[in-house]
């Protein structure tokens, strides 16, 4: 009805990985350091096990599996690039456990990843979590420091309704 009449939502996102939280500067690929794609964290992982950090609906997975779309039920578009340059594996290391359309809670799998083949491989394992659709951001705060996957909050939001 009357727009100024409409409150943002506040999303919270919370760490899909256990590890250190750190600046998207600080990532080895200009698409993210440079926030091309969106703005957001990174994480540096200490282990494979990839959750959603947030309710929502995966929209993408891509057929690499390294790097996961979701829609935050607020609609905010979440993408959690798993690795740098790790498009290249053509998929090896990497294992699928959420598919396109799932509604996904909170610390639901979406990836198991092998770290340690991505690392033998010569790729980065910093995994970059950015809001892809940032016109709809009013408001972003970060969090850093070290965060356990389903747990930790890493990023909240203001949305635009």
């Amino acid at each position: 009805m009357f727009g100024f009449l409409k409150k943002n939502k506040i999303v919270t996102l919370i760490a899909p990985m256990d590890g250190e939280v750190i600046s998207l500067q600080e990532v080895p690929d200009a698409v993210f350091s440079q926030r091309m794609l969106g703005d957001g964290i990174a994480i540096k992982p200490s282990n494979g096990l990839v959750v959603s950090p947030c309710n929502g609906k995966v929209v993408q997975i891509f057929d690499t599996n390294h790097a996961v779309g979701i829609e935050t039920d607020e609609g905010a578009e979440v993408l959690i690039h798993i690795g740098i340059d790790t498009v290249e594996l053509k998929g090896e290391g990497f294992q699928r456990i959420a598919k396109v359309g799932d509604k996904v809670k909170i610390g639901d799998v979406l990836v198991e990843v092998d770290l340690e083949y991505i690392e033998a491989a010569g790729k980065s394992t910093i995994t970059p979590i950015v809001i892809t659709n940032m016109e709809k951001v009013h408001e972003m705060s970060k969090i850093k420091g070290s965060c356990k996957r389903g747990e930790n909050e890493i990023m909240k939001l203001e949305v635009k309704l």
